[in-house]
């Protein structure tokens, strides 16, 4: 989750909404790639979450980074919180799952040598200090008692609101992870179009890394657990959006939606203020409970942006929020899947083409059925193993025709980084089922076993 946001002054015209989500918009020549992906850390011996403080910790993984690695801390108060260097910030989520946001980068081949950096980087201080971190959509056996909470005033916030709007909410901030990809859009017509692409076909992103099949100790009957938990968080801050495929749909609209969104918080000076289902219209005009006779700021509107949690949803760019976090080949893979089905217009018309015939219960019906059966799954005619194969194909061609090489012009373009799917596609198998197959056999129902076969 978002460390505070940095958006501008006070809103004057409610206008300036719009225009900060539209002074997002770039030339194609200046589209980058920010990559962002969560991970869980755990002590070698026990399999015990990292708490924050402690010689084995999260805490000491922070600062053993910024010691050896040239990281710049980020506080808040007297605690480290997170790190950044070179456009790029690692940060903590509520349960201690540590986070690269990557840096705006040109090419995939950019944004994996940056992953691998950091993966190696984190693993030099984690074998000094006993630890290891793994890639999953879900905490295969700890409990929600067993997590820590990060000293972040806006996780006291959240933890103590996820009860009244839901029953999962804190599964999620506390025993989840993703991988995400942070893409740019040119006009507000291209982000139309982008963002439909996008929430429509999250599912198959959702299929393809499917990787959190156990929960509590046990099977869970989902293959995506964690895409289930985003259907029981929060409905007016979660989902498919049926509103962003109605004509007219632009900026303007999405600042409607995000207004009626219950607010969280209001940072002030360091702190995070209590505004939990408070209403940003109120803050608008200076009547909002927990500030009043204050407007808000861009700041404030780029925080709350922050706090509403969409399949995909914009900011000054659009994120990609379906997949489950997972394994180190992945995690370039992702951002390989996106960039070549929307940063190719030929590509992106034919993604397209290929749902905008779906009504929203389709699409929401796909969404259902890919955290349960991913590749399995199947919603009337549509076959999610062949949509993903058509998708696949769509994004290779899109990677081709962005030609974009790598190791000093040796590699081409970009579409070796979809290997692992087409792996995928080939087997029928996703990360999922290799897990379930090794509970049912060789491990004999014994979970401890992934932390040593799956770790970083």
């Amino acid at each position: 989750m978002s460390i505070p946001q940095s958006g501008g002054g006070p809103i004057e015209r409610p206008e300036q909404l719009a225009e900060y989500l539209a002074s997002g918009c770039k030339p194609k020549e200046d589209w980058r790639i920010g990559t962002e992906h969560e991970k869980f850390g755990y002590t070698k011996d026990t399999h015990a979450p990292l708490p924050y403080d402690g010689p084995r910790s999260i805490k000491a993984m922070l600062e053993g980074l910024r010691d050896r690695f040239g990281w710049s801390p980020i506080l808040e108060g007297d605690n480290i919180i997170g790190l950044e260097l070179n456009g790029a910030n690692i940060s903590l989520e509520p349960g201690g799952q540590l986070e690269l946001s990557g840096a705006p980068l040109e090419t995939i081949h950019q944004t994996c040598d940056e992953v691998n950096e950091h993966l190696r980087e984190v693993r030099a201080v984690a074998d000094d200090l006993g630890v290891g971190f793994i890639g999953l959509g879900a905490a295969p056996i700890w409990r929600h008692e067993d997590m820590p909470m990060m000293p972040k005033g806006r996780y006291r916030l959240m933890t103590d609101y996820m009860d009244r709007v839901g029953t999962l909410g804190k599964t999620m901030m506390y025993r989840t992870c993703t991988v995400q990809v942070n893409l740019d859009f040119a006009s507000e017509a291209d982000m139309v179009q982008k963002l439909r692409v996008a929430l429509a076909l999250q599912p198959v992103a959702t299929a393809l890394f499917a990787n959190s099949p156990f929960i509590d100790g046990a099977p869970n009957g989902h293959k995506s657990w964690r895409s289930r938990v985003w259907r029981d968080l929060d409905a007016d801050r979660t989902g498919t959006l049926p509103f962003v495929f109605e004509d007219g749909f632009g900026f303007e609209a999405w600042v409607d939606y995000a207004l009626d969104v219950p607010m969280y918080f209001v940072y002030r000076d360091g702190k995070y203020i209590d505004a939990l289902g408070q209403s940003f219209r109120d803050f608008l005009k200076g009547e909002l409970p927990a500030l009043p006779g204050e407007i808000p700021t861009l700041s404030d509107w780029a925080d709350h942006l922050t706090t509403i949690f969409p399949e995909a949803r914009i900011k000054k760019f659009i994120e990609m929020r379906g997949a489950d976090g997972g394994p180190w080949r992945r995690l370039c893979a992702l951002p390989a899947l996106w960039v070549g089905l929307t940063y190719d217009q030929t590509a992106l018309d034919a993604a397209w083409d290929l749902v905008k015939g779906w009504d929203a219960e389709t699409r929401e019906a796909l969404r259902v059925a890919a955290s349960v059966d991913a590749l399995d799954a199947q919603v009337g005619t549509i076959k999610m193993h062949d949509l993903a194969r058509e998708v696949l194909a769509i994004a290779e061609a899109g990677l081709k025709a962005r030609a974009r090489p790598g190791a000093g012009g040796l590699v081409p373009d970009e579409t070796h980084f979809l290997s692992a799917l087409k792996d995928s596609i080939e087997t029928g198998h996703v990360p999922a089922d290799e897990l379930l197959a090794k509970y049912h056999g060789e491990w004999a129902g014994d979970l401890d076993r992934i932390y040593d076969e799956f770790s970083y």
